[in-house]
């Protein structure tokens, strides 16, 4: 949309004014489009400055995800290279089965502002409200072997870790592979699920799907999650912007995919660094019931 590219053009210019011809010739519209997109993303909550003979320069942004606020930090990259923000959605998750069964590339990574039914592991749901956190999934088919696919989410983790490092500077830890956690609380939950060709078996694509809780307040877990989930806000103690966020970790994501899976030593000894289970007490759960354990070390 005409909409996602002017706004790109702005964002990749933020102190400096251009010219509505100049963005028209780049774009190959007219000034007047120029005009009427810019008029549009000021009534959706973007602060555009205009200056006669010098043209536009964004001045502010609402926090909302869309690809004219990815598309920089997504330029060159796999993950991302087609990218879909939706206001509402069951899940990400679901929303990229949908689109891979409609031969969507590899790469496809969907974003949500809200989920009907953000899912985690073992069929538990994910509080997914409006606005407060980021939802996404993407869209892999790595070639390689079922073993080597049940290391991936543990990878991911490490990835997202770096993400959010990268973005707020906030180092969280990992719980297993699945959850990350700040102060003993969790911050963000990893869903990896593999779709297997129904004749031979065999594992075809992997959708991966990240949910990170951004701005939640007390309030708004309730009682009953308060004292066991914790958002980047309440840890930080400042907003952090959604779409910041969401380009750093596609682009943790993306390098991690790119090493996958030759660069298992680096990504394994950080694991190892970022697990906070190591040296603890834990339960075992499996198809014959539970039993205690002492988490020793992650094996090779």
């Amino acid at each position: 949309m005409l909409k996602e590219d002017i706004l790109a053009l702005l964002k990749s210019a933020p102190s400096d004014y251009l010219s509505g011809e100049a963005m028209s010739r780049t774009l190959g519209v007219s000034r007047a489009a120029v005009w009427k997109a810019v008029d549009a993303l000021r009534g959706e909550g973007y602060e555009i400055a205009s200056l006669p003979n010098r043209g536009y320069r964004l001045e502010s942004r609402p926090d909302s995800l869309r690809a004219g606020e990815l598309s920089g930090a997504l330029t060159g990259r796999l993950l991302g290279r087609e990218l879909v923000c939706l206001p509402t959605v069951d899940s990400t998750n679901d929303e990229v089965k949908r689109r891979a069964a409609g031969h969507a590339p590899e790469g496809l990574a969907v974003l949500a502002e809200e989920q009907s039914g953000g899912k985690g592991r073992r069929g538990n749901s994910f509080q997914s409200l409006g606005g407060k956190g980021l939802y996404l999934s993407v869209l892999l088919r790595p070639q390689v072997s079922l073993r080597l696919l049940s290391e991936l989410t543990a990878w991911t983790a490490v990835a997202v870790c770096r993400g959010i490092e990268a973005c707020c500077g906030l180092a969280p830890g990992i719980k297993w592979t699945n959850d990350l956690l700040c102060g003993g609380k969790k911050l963000c939950g990893i869903l990896t699920e593999l779709e297997f060709e129904a004749e031979s078996a065999a594992p075809v694509q992997v959708v991966v799907g990240i949910g990170v809780n951004v701005s939640q307040t007390a309030a708004d877990f309730g009682p009953e999650l308060s004292d066991r989930a914790t958002s980047l806000a309440q840890e930080l103690g400042r907003p952090v912007r959604r779409s910041d966020l969401a380009g750093a970790v596609l682009a943790a994501l993306d390098d991690m995919y790119a090493a996958f899976p030759g660069g298992k030593a680096e990504y394994l000894a950080e694991y190892r660094a970022r697990c906070v289970t190591l040296g603890r007490e834990v339960l075992l759960v499996g198809p014959a019931g539970s039993q205690p354990a002492f988490a020793r070390d992650i094996g090779q």
